[in-house]
């Protein structure tokens, strides 16, 4: 019996969360005999335009997903909803964010890939605001109260129509995690750099055996293969990308970062982009990590909105620490004199191999940095503090006496003060040294 009869028949009673996908073009009423208990429900992959205007009935509900249905504007109704915290249309075809759809208690608002030109004055007002995903729309500026966002920790806008970095994010004392690539204001760039690397190898499908699949991220599949290459066979890893945009950006401007980030004995390299595949599918051949590393932690969960999940036995000596801690803060200097920034410096991006080295992957969140001097050391001191919390979940996670030195690096690298926080190129050299 599928969901939706289960619902109807009545057994789903005291249910928490709920998925259903039915090809619903109406909410369904039965929802509301789970009034006093559902507080995660997902009607994404539907035919959805509307909410009823009593959603609010649900007033437990604190994660609603609707993403992947024909919604032209966000629902007003949600903005009834006193518990809602988190909210995802992605994919619809949104055009209109109104100032009376965004909750009070608003925490995580996805966006990703619509038509959205302009969103409200209000958004500002949502002091609990921590990720905000709006990658893929038409945006050209974002309102001064965003400069309010004191807890905003996550943004993506890449691949809108921005002309600029808009002013009101430049200060934001806890913004950590930025992705801006695909825009206006850095396509000449871009286009620079994406020539270059088509220069580069280019590595023909038909020169790759896939074998098995090896793992799964935001923005594609990555599985082992022998490649053919000039010299003899190799075994490499290939990305097969999913789609053409993912809630960090395009696979066009993960390729370009991927190939334009060099070489570095802790990031994964990239070999080349994969040409001629038959379905036209765009992808990344990179270099085949060893069968010891395996991802440090998970991604952030519900809970924990824009901390990563760790495995509860994960610890780490005190030499692993300062040793790994080293290592990722030399490849994000080495990222940011190659004029990158990662974007998306998070554990789960980071392959482990149980003892003391690391390495960084995952270019999907990576942007260039801006001419503007200023501009550029604000964004590097953005992954700062990124730098801290990873530096400062490692320490949490010490099987040994924590190195006060290495607490207040953490603490330093986290502070307030965005122009007082040290540069990783800093940090590199002082843990070197």
């Amino acid at each position: 019996m599928d969901t939706l009869a289960r619902l109807r028949a009545g057994e789903l009673a005291g249910a928490t969360r709920l998925t259903l996908r039915a090809d619903l073009t109406e909410f369904p009423e039965e929802l509301y005999s789970l009034a006093d208990s559902l507080e995660i429900l997902d009607l994404s992959g539907n035919r959805l335009t509307r909410l009823p205007a009593d959603l609010g009935r649900l007033h437990r509900l604190r994660i609603l997903f609707c993403s992947g249905n024909p919604f032209t504007e966000l629902p007003e109704v949600l903005g009834t909803l006193p518990n809602l915290e988190m909210i995802g249309f992605k994919a619809c075809q949104l055009e209109r964010v109104s100032a009376a759809a965004l909750p009070p208690r608003l925490r995580w608002l996805i966006l990703t890939d619509n038509r959205i030109a302009e969103v409200p004055a209000a958004l500002g007002e949502r002091p609990a605001l921590q990720k905000l995903m709006l990658a893929g729309n038409r945006l050209e500026a974002l309102p001064a109260s965003m400069a309010d966002l004191h807890q905003l920790e996550l943004l993506r806008l890449s691949a809108n129509r921005f002309a600029t970095l808009p002013p009101a994010i430049l200060a934001l004392p806890r913004l950590t995690w930025l992705a801006y690539g695909d825009n206006p204001l850095g396509a000449e760039r871009e286009r620079a750099v994406r020539t270059q690397a088509a220069r580069q190898q280019r590595i023909a499908w038909s020169d790759l055996a896939l074998g098995e699949r090896l793992g799964e991220g935001a923005s594609g599949i990555i599985h082992q293969a022998r490649w053919q290459s000039p010299t003899g066979p190799r075994e490499v890893a290939v990305k097969l990308f999913k789609g053409s945009m993912t809630s960090d950006g395009t696979p066009e401007s993960e390729s370009a970062a991927s190939l334009s980030a060099g070489t570095h004995p802790w990031l994964i390299g990239a070999l080349g982009d994969l040409a001629e595949h038959p379905e036209q599918r765009s992808g990344l051949v990179l270099e085949l990590v060893e069968p010891a590393f395996g991802n440090l932690a998970g991604p952030p969960s519900f809970t924990t909105c824009s901390r990563d999940v760790y495995p509860e036995d994960t610890r780490f000596t005190a030499a692993a620490v300062r040793e790994m801690a080293g290592g990722m803060a030399s490849a994000l200097a080495h990222l940011h004199g190659h004029g990158l920034v990662h974007g998306d410096f998070y554990a789960h991006n980071i392959l482990w191999d149980g003892g003391a080295r690391c390495l960084l992957g995952d270019f999907g969140g990576a942007s260039l940095l801006p001419e503007d001097a200023a501009q550029a050391a604000r964004l590097q001191r953005f992954e700062s503090r990124a730098f801290g919390i990873l530096l400062e979940e490692w320490l949490t996670r010490c099987s040994e006496p924590v190195d006060p030195a290495l607490a207040a690096l953490a603490a330093e690298c986290q502070q307030p003060d965005l122009d007082a926080r040290p540069l990783l190129a800093e940090v590199a050299q002082r843990l070197q040294g």
